[in-house]
């Protein structure tokens, strides 16, 4: 039997990445809010968030200012894909169905651009605090696993006051329950669109600034990060922000849990037979009604 100190540091580990997947999962939900549609290019965010990073830190930035300029190139890049791509398929009445192929198709064209422009080695940067970690009963915590958490939390409280106590915030809300009211009362739905995929693409970035001190990014683990939070946004409840935050948790876990028990090659089947067990027992999610 393994050791109850390890299995407790598998599951800090597995919580910090959970948080990861919880922000990408957020990510999901607030473009679906906002316009129904669920946007497979999230997971290149991630990678351009920790990519952008890197290069900016390479070219002599500090840590903190090379951090903040990706999240916002991203975050721009967001609205960028929202005007070129989405918005002409929105206005042209387009099904949901190509237009989610559409955001699939810039994740594959965002991939191919990365490839081209940095290569196909792996990027890392510098923790955030270059300390040891901290020893609590053999269970060693990284100061980065602190950042991951703590910076999730307090992204999770900044949504929650975002869109209940201010205007713009309470007009996305409105877009999400019906947008041909919401315009009906003066809320511009497409301005709302845009903002979406910004604050989409800024928290898929920071999810990606955060993580690759950790591990490493490069071009192609757009793909595996997008389906990791699409899964953690259905067990959530799809369109619940902190329903897909619990969800991300419940996925990094499950596959902690899985790596101690079956090996790191079952890992991606533990998030699938989560996201089963959810759609057979529980589809609408941690905080939907049970049925």
């Amino acid at each position: 039997m393994p050791d109850p100190a390890y299995l407790v540091q598998i599951l800090v580990n597995g919580l910090g990445v959970g948080c990861i997947y919880g922000l990408i999962g957020i990510g999901f939900c607030v473009i679906y809010n906002a316009s129904g549609i669920v946007n497979f290019a999230q997971g290149a965010f991630v990678m351009l968030g920790g990519m952008a990073a890197h290069v900016l830190y390479t070219w002599g930035l500090p840590l903190p200012v090379a951090g903040v300029l990706a999240v916002l190139m991203v975050a721009a890049l967001g609205v960028v894909i929202e005007r070129l791509v989405v918005r002409p398929l929105w206005d042209r009445n387009a099904t949901l169905f190509v237009i989610i192929l559409a955001t699939l198709a810039v994740q594959i064209v965002i991939e191919r651009a990365t490839l081209i422009l940095v290569g196909d080695q792996p990027k890392s940067l510098p923790v955030f605090t270059d300390l040891p970690p901290i020893r609590i009963a053999g269970v060693a915590v990284g100061y980065q696993f602190l950042w991951i958490v703590g910076t999730s939390l307090v992204l999770i409280v900044l949504l929650v006051l975002f869109f209940q106590r201010t205007l713009v915030g309470r007009a996305m809300r409105a877009c999400s329950i019906n947008r041909e009211a919401a315009a009906l009362q003066g809320i511009p739905v497409s301005r709302m669109l845009a903002l979406a995929f910004a604050l989409s693409a800024g928290l898929g970035a920071i999810a990606g600034v955060l993580l690759t001190p950790t591990q490493f990014t490069a071009f192609n683990v757009g793909t595996p990060f997008a389906i990791s939070g699409f899964i953690a946004a259905i067990v959530g409840g799809f369109g619940r922000p902190f329903g897909a935050f619990l969800g991300g948790i419940a996925l990094g876990l499950a596959q902690a849990i899985a790596v101690v028990a079956f090996g790191s090659g079952l890992k991606n089947v533990a998030a699938l037979s989560v996201l089963l067990v959810f759609l057979f027992f529980r589809p609408s999610g941690i905080l939907g009604t049970a049925k």
